[in-house]
């Protein structure tokens, strides 16, 4: 039997995709595999049973990745699963930014009690007036699963839509509309753009990518969007941009308290995954990458080790899978002691990324212990299992 631990409420209609092979552990350290959502992982020990963390979603920053590759434990997040619930808040960000929605709100509140509320409406209502979208130039930064999906609707705005990315996937390419402009460098958005919205991942080279000189080179009254991480805009650069009057607005879903109160900053509490739907699609996606890792070995969307796929194993086969540094001559090393054994090897597969990398090898042999000992033993080697 197969066990699970939840370090966070997970979506129902996720977990009842378990088969009666799992059941729950009360404590992470029976668990084969943990669930999560927000939980900080980073000061966790982790049991030799666990083999897989999912994150129901697409941040992994409160997992320490490079310590579980370590312990040849293989972590999945869950991309595009919340991407439409994104993208319905990237464009309600727009409108917010361009017509003053909430000025309008907060006003109609503070003059609740006054009787003549309407005809004063009509007098007032001029210092909320905004532009529309229509005709206006978005820059979409990063055309992954929300990028892709952003860019797409708006040109149905009809905005004029340009998209950088120098590493886009043929899969997002196929979907991206014919009428996107492609950008050369990012520095043309940055120019030529009414809006701005970042759709990349957090990383050392994306971090405070936009910055002071960035936004030096932005059209006056730019409105500036970020959904995906906090640390890709530098929140100083962009607090002094609004006050001197250089950009229009920013919308952020990542309250700061740099940010708290200041004038054109529409501040959101982080809730561009937190619909009913997009729960769960996470949760779906996070249990089926695990009950595929666990029951035939395969890796489907792990952030830490290469994604490798041999569809379902066979009955009768035994699956050997190996988590190893990516470092020469290790292929030889276990089709050699498979053959001192005389095991035939019926299929194989070798995916490497960066320093790791993953073998997966079918025989109708059986896996003797003496083997899975040999191959444990071999310098690199980081976890061996053997699926029967």
């Amino acid at each position: 039997m197969l066990k699970y631990h939840c370090l966070n409420p997970i979506a129902e209609v996720g977990l009842e995709r378990f088969t009666e092979n799992y059941t729950t552990a009360e404590n992470e350290a029976d668990a084969d595999a943990i669930l999560v959502r927000s939980a900080g992982m980073h000061e966790m020990e982790f049991s030799s049973q666990l083999k897989a963390i999912a994150r129901a979603g697409a941040g992994v920053n409160n997992i320490p990745l490079d310590k579980c590759a370590e312990q040849g434990i293989v972590v999945f997040n869950t991309p595009g699963a919340n991407a439409n619930g994104v993208k319905e808040l990237v464009i309600a960000g727009m409108l917010l930014a361009a017509r003053d929605i909430v000025g309008g709100i907060h006003w109609v509140e503070e003059n609740e009690e006054d009787g003549d509320i309407a005809k004063k409406a009509e007098k007032q209502k001029k210092q909320f007036a905004g532009t529309e979208l229509d005709g206006k130039k978005l820059g979409v930064i990063g055309l992954g699963a929300i990028g892709v999906r952003v860019a797409n609707v708006a040109t149905h705005l009809g905005m004029d839509v340009y998209g950088y990315d120098p590493y886009v996937s043929v899969d997002a390419a196929w979907k991206l509309s014919r009428n996107i402009h492609h950008a050369k460098t990012v520095d043309e958005l940055y120019k030529e753009c009414d809006y701005i919205t970042i759709h990349v991942p957090a990383m050392e080279s994306t971090k405070n990518m936009i910055d002071k000189d960035a936004l030096s080179l932005m059209k006056e009254n730019v409105v500036v969007l970020n959904f995906s991480r906090d640390v890709l805009v530098n929140s100083e650069a962009i607090v002094d941009a609004l006050v001197a009057g250089k950009i229009r607005g920013y919308v952020t879903d990542f309250p700061i308290p740099e940010l708290a109160g200041v004038k054109g900053a529409i501040v959101i509490p982080h809730l561009g995954a937190s619909t009913e739907e997009s729960e769960d699609n996470c949760a779906k996606m996070a249990v089926d990458e695990v009950m595929d890792f666990l029951e035939n070995g395969n890796i489907q969307h792990s952030v830490n080790y290469p994604d490798c796929n041999m569809g379902v194993k066979s009955k009768g086969c035994s699956r050997i899978t190996i988590l190893h540094r990516n470092q020469p001559k290790m292929l030889g090393q276990f089709t050699g002691l498979l053959a001192e054994q005389d095991i035939n090897i019926d299929i194989m597969s070798n995916k490497s990324r960066n320093e790791y990398a993953y073998t997966m090898i079918d025989t109708e042999a059986e896996v003797s212990d003496d083997l899975y000992q040999k191959l444990c033993g071999i310098d690199g080697v980081l976890r061996v299992r053997v699926i029967a």
